[in-house]
């Protein structure tokens, strides 16, 4: 709730500045890119995510290659969104308290390598200032008990994974990965911000 109100401000002038926008990208990475896509696939606003890899060159952008954490890749989402509809304040929200730990460094859960680094590969000054921003109110307040890792950074290229990777929790809940690692992360979703959830009908596949 301190985080929430420190931002009431900012959020304020971010509806503000939504009104009548064309509609953004930013590319996030936090860990596997299988539950950060059903994530925000799931929130209101949020018109298209593509599971892929950032901080590469292109010749590397295979997971065969990324997977060796050899590329300078990190396994990232690319977050197509209204921001008449979600402000980027709120895709923030989901970002470091639903869909991943900002604190791990260069590992996620039971992955390890610096291709599940956390990172917001940023695509206008005012999504790095607010990003920035964020940080310094997650570590200000304490949130975590460590401190927060996420590397802020420039997009420079973002590279469509393989076609399987595309949407892979809506088709594959059975996975004991997916059912231990993400499923929890949309159970949060829906108990921490219901009020940015799709409806059912658009959730196919993506129910806790």
């Amino acid at each position: 709730m301190r985080l929430v109100r420190a931002f009431a401000a900012v959020a304020l002038a971010l509806a503000c500045l939504g009104a009548g926008r064309q509609p953004e990208k930013v590319v996030l990475a936090g860990g596997c890119f299988w539950g950060m896509e059903a994530v925000f696939d799931s929130l209101k606003g949020v018109t298209k995510v593509v599971s892929g890899y950032s901080g590469g060159n292109a010749p590397t952008a295979h997971y065969e290659i990324v997977s060796t954490g050899t590329t300078g890749h990190a396994e990232s989402v690319e977050i197509s969104y209204d921001p008449s509809q979600i402000s980027f304040e709120k895709l923030l929200d989901v970002y470091f308290l639903v869909a991943h730990d900002p604190t791990e460094l260069n590992r996620q859960g039971p992955d390890e390598g610096t291709q599940y680094r956390s990172a917001i590969f940023y695509t206008t000054q005012q999504q790095r200032a607010l990003a920035e921003r964020y940080i310094r109110l997650l570590d200000a307040a304490k949130t975590y008990r460590g401190a927060v890792v996420t590397q802020v950074v420039p997009l420079r290229a973002f590279y469509p994974a393989e076609a399987y990777h595309q949407h892979y929790l809506a088709h594959n809940r059975d996975s004991p990965y997916i059912a231990y690692n993400d499923l929890p992360k949309l159970a949060q979703l829906h108990r921490r911000f219901p009020g940015l959830v799709k409806p059912p009908s658009q959730l196919v596949g993506l129910q806790p």
